[in-house]
């Protein structure tokens, strides 16, 4: 007998089953999630609970690893799947071409454009801020020469001077600096300073603000998924540290934005919490009507996993691994038995949450 095809039209009852647990789970995710996400901005923000900075680390390098994990088996493998983007449901272009890559590089590729031209203007005001002399900009002192006091001194090699009337060149002896010379030089120094560090701290926020983009984007699915998933049991425990494993992560980098000390990594941690409960509340509503085998959940479900996948993808590597492993100086210069550790951290991270893709 011929097996039955799936059922590309039309509602789709889900049953009746776990209904109790079904409503128990927005509750449980979200004050686990929560929990965890909010577990590095709290410690961070309140000195009563503060932890190690080892502690932090292992957070924060556990996490990165959750997360391109959970591009690769979570989002990328589904996306690609007969579920999603490869049903038979959908037309024979998607049977002959392999959409779900093909989203995913896009979105990589969009995130990429976005954080290019986003630091570029970050830099631009930042290099306007740092010369306007409202803003505690320098262009005038460098004009107008400095204080006769400054002590900062530059020893210079001796140097050529040269007369618009083509007088005879003079050399100045090392150590004969005026003051308006050393005051140029330790204005420009600062001012360099402060464009860098507003560039590097806006990207930053930026790189954050795409991984949250890209998280809640998934924990949506998710949530839709479990509230109208008839396997219910097995997907809501590995949900529950799925859930808490990304949080970490997130909250992690939350904690560690430059502007930690105001109310948005709360927001964030919130927010995230927040948005797979829903997802399941949608789902739970909508469970004798949706069919998740149908042409367009499959495009739809398909499409948002691909695209989150390119987004966690690139920020996975590109934000975290590439920026706290290559980049950052700190790590460059700490001993090796730091950079072992820290990259076993992020590997643990990758390998559990690569496990649980077998349930879930």
């Amino acid at each position: 007998m011929e097996a039955e095809g799936p059922q590309c039209t039309g509602p789709m009852d889900n049953g009746t089953g776990s209904t109790g647990l079904r409503i128990g789970a927005i509750f449980i995710i979200w004050a686990t999630s929560t929990a965890m996400t909010l577990f590095p901005v709290l410690t961070r923000r309140v000195p009563r609970l503060h932890i190690n900075k080892e502690a932090f680390d292992f957070a924060k390098y556990f996490g990165s690893g959750v997360i391109i994990a959970t591009a690769f088996i979570h989002l990328l493998s589904p996306a690609a799947s007969d579920e999603e983007l490869g049903s038979p449901c959908l037309n024979e272009n998607f049977q002959n071409y392999p959409f779900a890559f093909a989203f995913a590089m896009i979105a990589m590729f969009a995130v990429f454009v976005v954080e290019v031209v986003a630091f570029r203007v970050g830099s631009e005001y930042a290099q306007k801020l740092a010369y306007d002399p409202h803003a505690g900009g320098h262009h005038h002192a460098m004009e107008h020469g400095g204080n006769p006091n400054h002590t900062h001194i530059h020893n210079h090699a001796p140097v050529k001077t040269h007369s618009s009337d083509d007088v005879e060149n003079a050399a100045v002896p090392a150590g004969a600096v005026t003051a308006a010379d050393t005051k140029m030089v330790a204005d420009s120094d600062s001012s360099v300073d402060t464009k860098v560090a507003l560039s590097t701290q806006a990207s930053e926020i930026l790189g954050v603000m795409i991984l949250e983009f890209g998280v809640v984007f998934h924990s949506m699915i998710i949530g839709i998924t479990l509230g109208t998933t008839t396997d219910f049991t097995v997907l809501f425990i590995v949900i529950i540290f799925h859930q808490m494993f990304e949080g970490l992560g997130l909250g992690a980098r939350l904690a560690f934005l430059p502007i930690a000390k105001s109310w948005i990594p709360m927001l964030g941690a919130v927010l995230y919490g927040l948005v797979t409960p829903i997802g399941i509340a949608i789902g739970l509503g909508a469970r004798r009507t949706y069919n998740g085998d149908s042409t367009t959940a499959a495009l739809v479900t398909g499409t948002f996993d691909a695209v989150s996948a390119g987004i966690l993808l690139y920020t996975g590597t590109v934000e975290l691994l590439a920026h706290e492993f290559i980049f950052n100086d700190k790590m460059r210069t700490a001993p090796l038995r730091k950079v072992i550790i820290s990259i076993l951290e992020m590997l643990t991270g990758a390998g559990i949450m690569a496990l649980l893709g077998r349930w879930a």
